[in-house]
């Protein structure tokens, strides 16, 4: 008898986003991880203009150097997926017949931000008809937009901080208009693009009715978003929370919580602050045990009120007035050994490894099609 084939891992990651590099770092550290004597990777790297190229698995070539982060190169053999073959894909070249590469059991996609973690590869990915890890189109895409996130967390109850949308079209017409609304929050503001990550495009402005610092704000955050998202300041701890569906169908499991601690010199948590600097968590974070067990319900909640699946890290403040708001969702959050999402796995018992053959585990057994 013939020795049992591998289950085969597509790893794809890079993309478009501006959360590029990330996506690759993370790639790095999970390929690291994978039990290469029961999977076989295929390395699939998306270059910042959307070519689809195999690439190496060799983590060192995927982690941040000196400071310096990496990208998909521009080489290798271009991909495709076979939208008429299931967990196919496809070597094409410009002088030659499209190639068969292999099939594939699963799809790990480590995409952030736009074109990848907003349910569009989700999309393609159910056209063609392969299991993947991760939440579904909507899930992802309600998640990625923080405004409908938002939207659809207070519709089910939960609470959240003020906040108010800006689109394109308010902005370019009715500028007047949405200044004066965001001065109506009044205080400190956080303005963010509404559908990015990693703290990107994301300024700080003290003073909600200086018109002047927020039209700046919200022409750096339109820099990665035509939409953007301004957010009312909530005086209180950033604290997170790792959650992960259940393998038998039951409820998620949910990790203990960690609080971020940003380091000295920066005004919040931004780029910077979170992966070039000594910026800290405690896990599990010093909450009273109530707390502690509420902030874990909301985690559970939240990711039932999307309709998530694999795994989601929400982001919580706990506020000066003892209430506890969700800031966002996150459905492919950052994932190598020092990321916050594998640290509270790792503190609440579930190492690095394990937490990686997990989420592949629970993708693998996920039928295709509408759930």
């Amino acid at each position: 008898m013939g020795e049992q084939r591998k289950i085969r891992v597509a790893v794809i990651f890079g993309g478009r986003s501006s959360e590029h590099e990330i996506s690759c770092v993370t790639a790095g550290s999970v390929m690291s991880a994978i039990d290469t004597d029961r999977y076989d990777i295929l390395p699939i790297g998306i270059t910042r203009d959307g070519d689809w190229r195999l690439v190496t698995a060799d983590p060192s070539e995927l982690a941040i150097v000196d400071g310096k982060l990496p990208a998909v190169p521009d080489s290798g053999a271009r991909l495709a997926l076979a939208l008429d073959t299931p967990g196919a894909f496809l070597e094409v070249a410009p002088d030659s017949l499209p190639r068969l590469v292999g099939q594939v059991d699963v799809v790990l996609p480590l995409l952030h931000g736009p074109f990848g973690e907003d349910g569009t590869i989700q999309g393609l990915l159910e056209l063609a008809g392969v299991r993947y890890v991760g939440a579904g189109v909507f899930a992802s895409a309600a998640s990625m937009d923080k405004v409908f996130m938002k939207a659809l967390l207070t519709a089910q109850g939960l609470k959240t901080g003020p906040y108010l949308a800006v689109s394109d079209r308010a902005w370019t017409r009715h500028r007047k208009r949405v200044l004066d609304n965001i001065a109506a929050l009044g205080g400190v503001v956080f303005v963010k693009p509404a559908r990015a990550g990693s703290s990107i495009g994301i300024s700080r402005v003290p003073d909600a009715t200086d018109t002047a610092a927020v039209t700046e704000a919200i022409e750096a955050a339109r820099a990665h978003d035509p939409k953007v998202i301004v957010e009312a300041g909530i005086q209180g701890r950033e604290i997170e929370c790792g959650v992960l569906e259940s393998l038998d169908g039951g409820e998620p499991d949910v990790s203990l919580p960690a609080e971020i601690h940003v380091a000295e010199g920066y005004d919040f948590y931004d780029f910077e602050a979170k992966y070039l600097s000594n910026s800290g968590l405690s896990i599990p974070a010093d909450l009273p045990d109530e707390v502690t067990q509420r902030v874990r319900k909301l985690a559970a909640e939240a990711f039932d009120a999307l309709g998530c699946e694999g795994l989601a890290r929400v982001d919580f403040f706990y506020g000066d007035d003892g209430e506890i708001y969700i800031n966002e969702i996150n459905t492919m959050p950052g994932f190598t050994p020092a990321s916050a999402f594998p640290q509270m796995w790792a503190a609440s018992g579930l190492d690095y490894p394990a937490l990686v053959d997990r989420l592949i585990r629970t993708a693998l057994v996920r039928r295709t099609g509408l759930r």
